[in-house]
């Protein structure tokens, strides 16, 4: 990966703060582009390249650099106003795109903003397209040459049904005649891009549905609302005597849920559910669920429990994807709610994990708090502030600790100790049955990081 790269593409597209580097209508004109240049065509019809963003005021800015580069380079635009991250990826495979655009910083502030692209077929662009695009656009000057002609520039469309088509497809992902008549359910959208789409999906099912967080101004995507707000949801769960509470991020690429009694029931428990269910209906491919090193200890027992493997990744929804696509895995996610079903969606959509929850809801009868199968186990997470990232398989002592901790915990327990990627941190997190004896275990490694490369 080149030093320019690791500038401007993160783990999930550019994002920054809107209107300073790199989230400004310049770098999005030559975001957009270059983007147009990597999907040209010499010959024949005009490339086709859609963009959709959620509704954060910096949107509109975005959206019209992106289209105007995309459109000076001979490239058509279609522009589908705000939906979700996996609306946007859907509707670029099934409409024939050459190439998707997501404008969004999914659960951030509104202060910023983001860009990421997804390829014809859907997924998220590899790390050499991400490349060549940020050479192009650190070398903007070179694309000059290949600018249409006058008769060739681009056109900008607006797209009106693709809500419509969007809903078609997420009621296309459930059971046969699913419905959720009867079953009362509280939608908090976050007022970011699911704010039109999750409520009429939901209403069309028969959910009798009381939505909050859709109102959106521009400025309150996320403000006190959505899947890392959980507060208001909760109380409002309470008040209506709810079944379920389904909490959406700014993007909706991920879902938090909240039963009856308004406990959480996060990506792990739906894992655990989802991943049993198609186990024991010989949907799940390979028998096999694919989390990431931050997934409770409980997940993996309680899938062991139904001969399951669990694959763990690295974090991020994009490693669980690449191992899902590399074996052609079906289910995997996150802890944080973004749960992939492959035989659906190519990334992790909010509504669909929730209307899945809910269809199972309605087949069975049963209350979301009688749908746990797994029970989390008690976690210890402790930082150490390092003076150096020395590797840890360089610290006799340190690995002296983990192999001991490791013994003690056998097979009740997990650890896994690894440097901050953002912070100057080493982060050590023990999983256990006996509270007492992770926090000893977590403090033993700690003392041990400390005395090799602690922060003086």
């Amino acid at each position: 990966m080149t030093e320019t790269h690791r500038k401007l593409f993160g783990t999930d597209g550019v994002r920054g703060v809107a209107n300073v580097e790199p989230i400004t209508p310049e770098t999005a004109l030559k975001l957009g582009r270059a983007l147009a240049y990597v999907y040209r065509n010499p010959n024949g019809r005009h490339r086709r390249i859609l963009i959709g963003k959620d509704t954060r005021l910096s949107g509109y800015m975005l959206e019209t650099a992106l289209a105007s580069g995309i459109c000076s380079m001979g490239a058509d635009v279609w522009l589908v106003g705000p939906l979700p991250t996996p609306a946007i990826a859907f509707l670029t495979h099934s409409m024939r795109a050459d190439a998707g655009v997501v404008i969004s910083a999914s659960h951030n502030p509104f202060e910023d903003n983001g860009i990421k692209f997804f390829s014809c077929d859907g997924f998220k662009l590899d790390d050499e397209t991400e490349q060549r695009i940020e050479a192009l656009v650190a070398d903007d000057g070179s694309l000059a040459q290949f600018r249409a002609a006058n008769g060739d520039i681009g056109k900008a469309a607006r797209i009106d049904d693709a809500l419509g088509r969007y809903l078609i497809f997420l009621k296309s992902c459930l059971p046969r005649n699913a419905a959720f008549d009867g079953i009362k359910v509280t939608l908090d959208c976050a007022n970011g891009a699911a704010y039109k789409v999750g409520p009429e999906a939901l209403e069309e099912l028969g959910a009798e549905l009381v939505a909050i967080g859709v109102d959106p101004d521009g400025t309150n995507i996320n403000r006190d609302c959505g899947a890392v707000h959980l507060e208001n949801l909760r109380a409002t769960v309470l008040r209506e005597h709810a079944q379920v509470g389904i909490a959406l991020d700014g993007d909706a690429d991920r879902a938090m849920l909240l039963d009856e009694k308004g406990e959480v029931f996060d990506g792990d428990d739906v894992m655990a559910l989802l991943g049993t269910r198609m186990a024991a209906e010989g949907r799940l491919a390979s028998n096999t669920v694919v989390a990431t090193v931050m997934s409770n200890f409980g997940l993996e027992v309680a899938l062991r429990r139904a001969a399951i493997k669990l694959v763990r990744t690295d974090v991020g929804d994009p490693a669980v994807a690449r191992e899902m696509r590399l074996n052609s895995y079906n289910l995997g996610g996150e802890q944080t709610g973004h749960i992939i079903l492959m035989d659906c969606s190519t990334t992790g959509d909010g509504l669909i994990t929730s209307l899945l929850v809910l269809a199972i809801i309605a087949e069975t009868q049963k209350p979301l708090s009688a749908l746990r199968t797994m029970r989390r186990v008690p976690q210890v997470l402790e930082n150490v502030r390092v003076s150096a990232r020395t590797p840890l398989s360089e610290m006799p002592a340190v690995q002296r600790a983990i192999s001991g901790a490791e013994r003690k915990l056998g097979d009740t327990g997990r650890l896994l100790v690894r440097y901050s990627g953002t912070e100057m941190l080493a982060r050590v997190m023990v999983e256990g049955d006996d509270p007492k004896l992770i926090g000893s275990l977590a403090q033993e490694i700690c003392a041990e990081i400390r005395k090799q490369v602690g922060a003086r």
